[in-house]
């Protein structure tokens, strides 16, 4: 229930530190070890410490978090606690900060209280807008803010525009505060080329005057008022469908699809389920959870960077479950927010649609082909893969009870169902889906590319070949003992078929799993060169990852 505090500009994080030293928290000799291996006092904030919300340091990132906080505390917790974030000027000029404050406006999130300081000199050169403190209020203004130009060294102003930010009821707010760096350092103030340094040899003399201008340093607040204990307790783990898959087995439906259904599956066995979506609900399929909830569906339009900082602040602290769709292709944009997700120890849930060349005549800029490697270089992220509606529901409710960031990869064209309805999953471990006593080649593909190495294990069987055919489930964690057992029942020959580039994807994690086994080789079928418009089955065939392109490997393989 206490007001929510972001340090946007992380890089001032050793007066943070400070302040609550000064506050009692830890002892002030404590941030001697500032930056140290042994200390969580780092050059940036990370959630390592109990006052940390969420990691900063890579500029631009703060607000839309602090949005996704304010809208919780808002719209789900309905609770009184406040939402401040401390910007930079220089890092006011980020994208990501745009997007934010147009979400901001556009919500009304009066319960936000943005902070921009106007110290006019960035790292290098000054900011583009230096102390044009009316500029700022223009344009903060113009996103639906009110905006308050303040001295940002007169406490007593300070104090002032935080209560006036409190009265406002039908908007946000941000204090635009105008400062010089280095206030009342001799020789320093207002200067440029200090950014980050210490002050070395000048130390002694600048302390030395700075206390000289205090006029009662052991002065105390005299008075904070408690927090309003009104946010309510939040439960959110044990989520589960409220109803198991109802699918026919060799039915065709896009996985895409399924992840709505299983969306607003769990969205009614737990009020705490969320959903983000960038202005593709009714591609993604995300926009099956309004028929549960419809408040707990969050817009936030084409702004994918400011959508998965939103995210992050509405999973903060566990208030909520949130799964965040857009195309995966256009994820790409926003994954500096999903890095420091990792290092903000952030829960989000990321469902990324429309992925590889299968989804044909809109082209390559709507492809995703990068997304798996993206994935899979977060440290603790899971990677799920369905292939077919019923192992995408159980993704879907095992990415709901995983710790960490998710990313479940569902696809636009239908493909048939293969599993039963009672079928169980697990994170880590892949299905056979096909085999037998003979089997000459594993061949490990997922998504659209599983159907298609079905067909070409028909194809191959008609000729007297028999190949098993591993479906992973989960790319991250790799199912490491299944690949390793199995490619070596089948002579140690693998082929890996995917609908994605070959860096990084599934051969990548198949060959890092039989990298150390000799006698093995792996052969990847994956989309080598950028693609472009077509019929999906075209494409597929042009690109190397159709049925008879699989035939053809598996014919090269077995000669070896």
């Amino acid at each position: 229930s206490n007001d929510r505090f972001i340090l946007s500009k992380g890089h001032a994080a050793p007066i943070l530190y400070a302040a609550w030293a000064e506050a009692g928290l830890f002892p002030a000799s404590d941030l001697m070890n500032l930056r140290k291996i042994d200390s969580d006092l780092e050059g940036h904030p990370t959630p390592r410490l109990n006052f940390i919300d969420v990691a900063t340091g890579s500029l631009g990132q703060g607000l839309s978090v602090a949005c996704g906080m304010a809208y919780a505390g808002k719209h789900f917790d309905k609770a009184s606690y406040r939402t401040y974030c401390l910007m930079g000027d220089g890092e006011s000029m980020e994208g990501n900060i745009w997007e934010a404050l147009n979400f901001a406006g556009f919500y009304k999130l009066n319960n936000l209280c943005a902070i921009i300081d106007v110290n006019r000199l960035g790292q290098s050169d000054p900011a583009p807008l230096q102390h044009d403190m009316e500029t700022y209020k223009k344009r903060l203004e113009s996103f639906g803010f009110h905006a308050i130009v303040v001295d940002g060294h007169d406490i007593l102003e300070l104090c002032k525009a935080f209560d006036e930010a409190e009265s406002v009821l039908d908007k946000p707010t941000c204090l635009i505060a105008k400062t010089f760096k280095g206030k009342y350092f001799p020789d320093i103030e207002n200067l440029m080329n200090w950014h980050g340094k210490a002050l070395g040899d000048k130390t002694a003399s600048v302390v030395e005057h700075v206390e000289a201008l205090m006029k009662n340093p052991a002065v105390k607040p005299s008075f904070i008022a408690p927090p309003t204990m009104d946010a309510p307790d939040v439960n959110i783990s044990g989520v589960a469908l409220s109803d198991p898959p109802a699918y026919k087995l060799g039915d065709k439906l896009a996985t895409r699809q399924a992840y709505g259904t299983a969306l607003a599956k769990i969205a009614k066995n737990n009020p705490n389920v969320v959903a983000l979506d960038g202005d593709m609900k009714n591609s993604t399929f995300s926009q099956e959870i309004l028929k549960v909830d419809k408040n707990r569906y969050i817009e936030c339009f084409i702004c994918e960077q400011n959508m998965l900082g939103v995210g992050i602040g509405v999973a903060c602290r566990d208030r909520s479950v949130a799964f965040a769709s857009t195309f995966a292709a256009f994820l790409t944009r926003g994954f500096d927010n999903l890095r420091m997700g990792v290092i903000s120890q952030t829960n989000l849930n990321v469902v990324g649609s429309h992925c590889g060349v299968s989804i044909g005549e809109d082209g390559p800029s709507q492809m995703a082909l990068e997304d798996i490697a993206m994935f899979r270089s977060l440290p603790g992220c899971t990677v799920f893969y369905p292939s077919d509606a019923v192992s995408t529901e159980r993704a879907i409710e095992l990415a709901a009870n995983t710790r960490g960031i998710c990313f479940v990869r569902v696809s636009r064209p239908a493909t048939p169902v293969i599993y039963s309805n009672q079928e169980q999953f697990t994170v880590g471990k892949a299905k056979i889906v096909r085999k037998s006593d003979s089997d000459q080649v594993l061949v490990v593909a997922a998504g659209i590319t599983l159907a298609e190495t079905m067909k070409a294990a028909d194809m191959l069987a008609a000729k007297g070949i028999n190949i098993r055919v591993m479906d992973p489930f989960t790319i991250k964690p790799l199912d490491i003992t299944a690949v390793q057992d199995n490619a070596a029942a089948c002579g140690g020959r693998v082929i890996t078929v995917e609908d994605h580039y070959p860096e990084g994807g599934i051969g990548d994690a198949v060959l890092d799993a039989v990298s150390s086994y000799r006698n093995m080789i792996v052969r990847k079928l994956a989309v080598n060169a950028v693609p472009r418009s077509g019929p999906p089955a075209e494409l597929l065939e042009m690109f190397g990852i159709s049925a008879n392109n699989i035939v053809k490997a598996v014919n090269d393989v077995i000669k070896l």
